[in-house]
């Protein structure tokens, strides 16, 4: 089989929210008449929602398809070992207008078990965030479920969860079991593993356009909430210029930071694997071989890991650096 493979991005799969607004169409050119617009999806292989391709030969092609032909060219022989013809990845911008509901995801296990899916550990990157804006992440005190019962039956959940101050270039690492919500008047990146499971635990008795409530699944998420997790979700990370500095590495993803200013950056691919690149902030050109593509804010890329050398060049530039 000859390789055709080149970096690859894809057309947004653009989501409506009842918490959504305008955001994404406004600073990350994700063209919408929504005024609910929640989130985009810029890499996806969820069942229903497989991300197709805009640039070059492969135009309208899936990922899935892609991945089935070309497998560990495409994302690595290691990946390709664990996941198959699954694209372990789901790659976001969200924007909340509104708090989002309160929730969690459940580990690998338990998702296999009900929902035959994948868990969703996920890490956010705050891309813009109005003036007090807060997500909340955890709760602010030792908490057992009794007390997290109580407090759920009383409606005062929110008495013991934990409201972080957000500004951008904050990162926040969500794993599973972690309850969490993104907070009203912030925008950011989400990296997450691929699954669509998500346990709602209160949704601030919001109703929709038609007066319904939207589905609580707090028997579901009563096993799945780790109640003994540390306070550990704020991601420390240096910005330094023109090098990747390491953010979050776990089993499911590694995310660095890359600063790039003045500068064409000579990178390497030692990690057999692909890798994404999410423009946060300015703009870059990656080359790969003699196929280049221009990233500005908002935008996505894939290279695929048959790639082994590459390169990056800004004026100035912050992009994401997303590996398995």
């Amino acid at each position: 089989m000859i390789n055709k493979l080149y970096p690859l991005k894809f057309k947004p799969i653009l989501k409506d929210k009842i918490w959504g607004g305008k955001k994404l169409d406004a600073l990350l050119n994700k063209k919408s008449d929504s005024v609910t617009l929640g989130e985009s999806w810029e890499i996806s292989d969820v069942e229903g929602d497989n991300s197709r391709v805009v640039n070059g030969a492969f135009k309208n092609k899936s990922l899935k398809s892609l991945l089935e032909q070309y497998q560990s060219d495409l994302i690595g022989e290691k990946n390709y070992k664990v996941y198959g013809n699954k694209f372990p990845l789901l790659i976001k911008f969200i924007d909340a207008k509104e708090d989002l509901s309160i929730q969690l995801h459940p580990n690998d296990t338990l998702a296999a078990k009900r929902h035959n899916s994948f868990g969703k550990t996920e890490m956010w990157y705050v891309m813009q965030a109005d003036d007090n804006a807060n997500i909340i992440v955890g709760f602010n005190q030792e908490v057992t479920p009794e007390v997290y019962l109580q407090h759920l039956e009383d409606k005062t959940l929110t008495e013991i969860l934990n409201f972080d101050k957000v500004k951008t270039g904050d990162a926040y690492f969500i794993d599973v079991g972690r309850v969490h919500a993104i907070g009203a008047g912030v925008l950011l990146a989400e990296i997450q593993q691929t699954s669509d499971i998500t346990y709602r635990i209160y949704d601030w008795d919001r109703m929709d356009s038609e007066g319904n409530a939207r589905e609580l699944h707090n028997d579901l998420a009563l096993e799945a909430i780790n109640f003994k997790m540390k306070d550990d979700f704020r991601v420390q990370y240096s910005k330094a210029k023109n090098k990747s500095s390491e953010m979050v590495a776990c089993p499911y993803f590694t995310v660095n930071h890359l600063l790039v200013t003045n500068k064409t950056l000579q990178k390497k691919n030692t990690f057999d694997s692909f890798i994404i690149y999410l423009c946060v902030d300015g703009a870059a050109t990656i080359k790969v071989n003699n196929h280049s593509e221009t990233l500005l804010k908002g935008e996505t890329l894939l290279i695929p890991a048959c790639f082994m050398s590459y390169e990056i060049s800004a004026e100035k530039a912050t992009l994401l650096e997303v590996y398995v």
